[in-house]
């Protein structure tokens, strides 16, 4: 007997709800770089063909942090059974492993190879100076994301 379209093959839920997870945190990550441009001095000094190109090129790399913290968080703390079990210590270790890429990343292309940099108007915080808008992104975005995703029920 064939199976309703609407039934959802349990091997399959962990693929779907990782694609889903990772739709939504590009396209909200993409609002969030669009808003926190300002605070960076491309915002100034950049054409709009540039601006354009780094918010699209910062916005399909958080898509690509945010599947490998995924990942990485299902394979070590998400069991046999995730999403179904242990849903949020997987969101939990994929925030945190995001923001530590996030601090190093952001350390990384200021400080040692000045890829970008931060306005006057940019907050930073802690020892190695993270900016706060990029900060708040990892911090808030992906349990967002996660919250929101299984309040959609899309597993």
């Amino acid at each position: 007997m064939r199976k309703k379209i609407t039934e959802l093959d349990p091997a399959r839920r962990p693929l779907r709800f990782a694609l889903s997870y990772v739709l939504v945190l590009t396209v909200v990550n993409l609002v969030w770089e669009i808003a926190q441009l300002p605070l960076y001095t491309l915002w100034t000094e950049a054409s709009l063909a540039e601006k354009t190109f780094a918010i699209l090129h910062c916005t399909i790399g958080d898509g690509l942090i945010g599947s490998a913290t995924l990942a990485l968080a299902r394979l070590a703390f998400g069991g046999r059974h995730w999403p179904a079990q242990h849903y949020w210590r997987v969101a939990l270790a994929a925030t945190l492993l995001g923001i530590a890429y996030l601090i190093f990343s952001e350390w990384l292309n200021v400080s040692l190879r000045g890829s970008w940099a931060y306005r006057d108007a940019m907050p930073t915080v802690g020892p190695l100076a993270t900016g706060l808008a990029p900060l708040l992104q990892w911090v808030i975005l992906p349990p967002l994301v996660f919250l929101l995703t299984r309040k959609a029920r899309l597993f």
